[in-house]
């Protein structure tokens, strides 16, 4: 960093702070996620300010060394960088077995980084840094939404066993492509009838996570069956 920085150096750098928080948050607001455009420009600003400040705490002059007390300036960037995780940290909700919000936190934090390269001057770490994480918000977005995973989900039938046995349920279930983890069978009315209650696993990608697949919509138009209730659970990613 040099040591006297001119006016028009301080513009540049919050200018281009500006410029790559709104970028990235626009990203994230075209999406109606969380840290959308107002937090990115915010967080990148905020620390850009930080290292500019630290730079020009860097030319102490007028009196010499031996006479006030050595500080490392470099500190107040590192203090934007923790006190950037609380905000990260207050982002991350868990509901259920789900995390949502890490990638959230991971941009504020990015953004903190960010700024703080914009401030320091390393204007084109800064400005590559940005297109590249534009680039990947929306690349891994898309691999996001297609990459096989694993599901799971509670099935409850209710049914009479004379139009619908249980091993007809459990070929069904089967048949569809779906791992039985969980199978628990109630029997009422003198075994006339029955609940079964079944948990399930397969593999999908994520837009099938709470649809209802087609072998359940099958089952519920039994004429046997009484209930079909389909229960996704849900899973963290």
């Amino acid at each position: 960093m040099p040591l006297v920085l001119t006016w028009q150096d301080i513009l540049v750098r919050l200018a281009l702070a500006v410029a790559a928080g709104a970028v990235i948050g626009f990203n994230r607001e075209a999406r109606s996620q969380a840290a959308g455009l107002r937090t990115t420009v915010l967080v990148c600003l905020a620390s850009c300010v930080a290292m500019v400040l630290a730079n020009e705490l860097l030319d102490t002059t007028g009196k010499t060394p031996a006479s006030f007390a050595q500080i490392d300036v470099l500190r107040l960037p590192l203090g934007i960088l923790s006190g950037i995780g609380f905000i990260g940290a207050g982002a991350i909700i868990k509901r259920g077995d789900v995390v949502v919000g890490v990638t959230t936190a991971a941009t504020i934090w990015f953004m903190t980084v960010v700024g703080l390269c914009l401030g320091a001057g390393q204007l084109a770490l800064g400005a590559g840094s940005t297109a590249l994480a534009f680039v990947l918000l929306g690349a891994l977005k898309w691999v996001d939404l297609h990459m096989p995973r694993k599901f799971r989900a509670g099935l409850t039938v209710d049914a009479q066993r004379e139009g619908f046995p249980e091993v007809d349920l459990r070929r069904s279930v089967e048949a569809a492509g779906h791992s039985i983890l969980f199978w628990a069978v109630i029997y009422e009315e003198r075994a006339a009838r029955y609940q079964a209650r079944i948990e399930l696993e397969w593999r999908g990608r994520e837009r099938d996570r709470g649809e209802e697949p087609s072998f359940v919509k099958a089952i519920a138009l039994n004429p046997a069956v009484l209930r079909a209730e389909w229960e996704p659970a849900q899973t963290g990613v």
